[in-house]
């Protein structure tokens, strides 16, 4: 039995839909009636990280697990392989991010995840860690000035990024969960070139048919919105990267994966020309019926 956590989340959708009907699968999530895409078969239950007994029910009978945990800075991680090893899971298929393996890289985000993979490697059980970089389904973060103003406001947006297709995240996991190799792997995975929010708002513009901008953010403009929407260290963390980027830390590209795949990781292109629909003004705003 394999079991799948963040399933309503970027990642753990696309692990679901990609599974085959035939394995034994159980999801779980906080709010199990969001789960979407499941195979037909598989079982889905409710499981909270600061609930024990719910992270027993959700293991029992479990060998294999892709496990996300989002909280930052919380204990997420101990509780839960605490109880995967309890329950005698096998294998953990985590995912991380790629600044772990960034010396300069200290901030509150990148500690935490390298704290999480000690654990994991600590814990006696086989496990693969993959370390992607920043996912492309970010930019729909520009989606709401896209539709209204024709804008993407970003920090250091002439700074490269191989940001990677969450759906090759999603394959190399499920790789990894149902083949045999990749324990005690990790896997830093990128897309096929580094672009700058300048380069793909210009791609953005072109599939759209419609003229955008790419307008520069100041670190202290870009603080006060991040600040609305995290809390203060995390923003400051998300700053620290930032930074990061601006000084060429993200511009790497590795091959993991076409490696683990065999076939080539996907293009921003590729993924902008399917999720268009995300960046196209609603329909009532430009005067036709919902």
């Amino acid at each position: 039995m394999m079991l799948v956590t963040g399933a309503t989340g970027t990642i753990g959708r696309e692990v679901l839909r990609r599974l085959a009907p035939d394995v034994p699968v159980r999801v779980m999530a906080r709010q199990p009636a969001r789960v979407t895409g499941a195979p037909g078969k598989a079982e889905t239950v409710r499981g909270d990280y600061d609930e024990p007994e719910s992270l027993d029910r959700a293991l029992r009978g479990v060998d294999s697990v892709f496990l996300v945990t989002s909280r930052i800075g919380r204990d997420d991680d101990a509780r839960f392989l605490r109880a995967a090893r309890a329950a005698g899971v096998r294998h953990v298929v985590k995912l991380s991010a790629a600044a772990v393996e960034d010396g300069r890289a200290d901030d509150l985000i990148t500690r935490w995840q390298r704290d999480n993979e000690d654990l994991l490697r600590g814990s006696g059980m086989e496990w693969t860690l993959l370390r992607p970089r920043s996912f492309m389904s970010n930019t729909l973060s520009w989606a709401s000035s896209i539709r209204s103003d024709g804008v993407v406001r970003a920090l250091y947006g002439k700074s490269a990024n191989a940001c990677v297709d969450p759906r090759d995240i999603a394959e190399v996991a499920v790789r990894a969960l149902t083949e045999p190799g990749h324990a005690g792997r990790a896997y830093v995975l990128t897309g096929p070139a580094a672009l700058t929010a300048t380069e793909q708002t210009a791609q953005l513009s072109e599939l759209l048919g419609r003229s955008l901008r790419c307008e520069e953010l100041d670190p202290a403009e870009a603080r006060s919105l991040w600040g609305t929407r995290y809390p203060e260290a995390v923003a400051e963390a998300l700053l620290r990267s930032a930074e990061r980027q601006r000084d060429g830390a993200k511009a790497g590209v590795r091959d993991t994966v076409e490696e683990v795949t065999g076939r080539p990781a996907g293009t921003f292109r590729a993924w902008a020309a399917g999720h268009l629909t995300a960046f196209m003004p609603h329909r009532s705003a430009v005067g036709q019926p919902e």
